[in-house]
């Protein structure tokens, strides 16, 4: 994994007031933090760090004065609506020491027709030295059917990373995909459940009406014959 190199400058303000002010001038409050040494407070650039960001785990030198960091993120805040990271935790690592991040799981190809494919888990927990953290692991669903599965112990890791997880976790399973009644039905369940009514369409309210007003002449006529 290449090492993004982002410029980063002393955060000497504190407080929501300030924080609001770094991310005015388009930057970032962040904290370097590991190996036991005090947190490192900085700001840094918005635009590069949402860059770096963009690829998953990434791996970052920090350049601080003439101190330099290697980090990778730890938890990343960001805005709910508009996206934008307004704070980074980032974690100071060593080149050859092990760490443990979350990778993320990506499926490739198509199961066969009809089927369903059911996700149990979207990222997977992974060993791998700090310089060398796996950015995504490719799962092939190519041609699987109904009842197929695919489990920890089937994921193909770059040489070098462990799975930190049971070799039967189950990652992904192959379902029948439901039918057309079968979704309708639910749906109509879950809105009977709700209390939500559905409104009748006009033809067929009418097409009601109209065998109503079948049936009382036909009750009326009846009547009719007995007297």
């Amino acid at each position: 994994m290449a090492e993004i190199k982002i410029q980063a400058e002393e955060r000497t303000e504190f407080g929501k007031g300030a924080a609001r002010r770094i991310r005015r001038s388009d930057k970032v409050p962040a904290v370097l933090y590991g190996h036991g040494s005090d947190p490192v407070h900085v700001t840094l650039p918005g635009h590069d760090l949402m860059m770096a960001f963009k690829t998953a785990n990434a791996l970052l030198s920090v350049e601080l004065g003439k101190d330099k960091h290697l980090v990778i993120p730890r938890q990343i805040q960001r805005d709910p609506l508009r996206g934008f990271i307004e704070h980074a935790d980032l974690l100071i690592v060593k080149r050859g020491e092990k760490v443990t991040v979350d990778v993320q799981i990506h499926l490739v190809g198509e199961a066969a027709p009809g089927s369903l494919v059911q996700t149990e888990v979207n990222s997977v927990p992974v060993e791998a030295e700090a310089t060398h953290i796996p950015s995504g692991i490719e799962i092939s669903i190519e041609g699987l059917e109904v009842g197929d599965r695919i489990d920890a112990r089937d994921l193909v890791l770059p040489s070098g990373s462990t799975l930190v997880i049971d070799d039967d976790a189950l990652i992904l399973h192959i379902t029948a995909a439901p039918t057309a009644e079968q979704l309708e039905s639910e749906l109509a369940e879950a809105e009977a459940e709700a209390g939500i009514e559905r409104d009748v369409p006009e033809v067929e309210a009418a097409e009601g009406e109209a065998t109503e007003g079948e049936a009382a002449e036909d009750e009326a006529q009846k009547s009719t014959e007995t007297e």
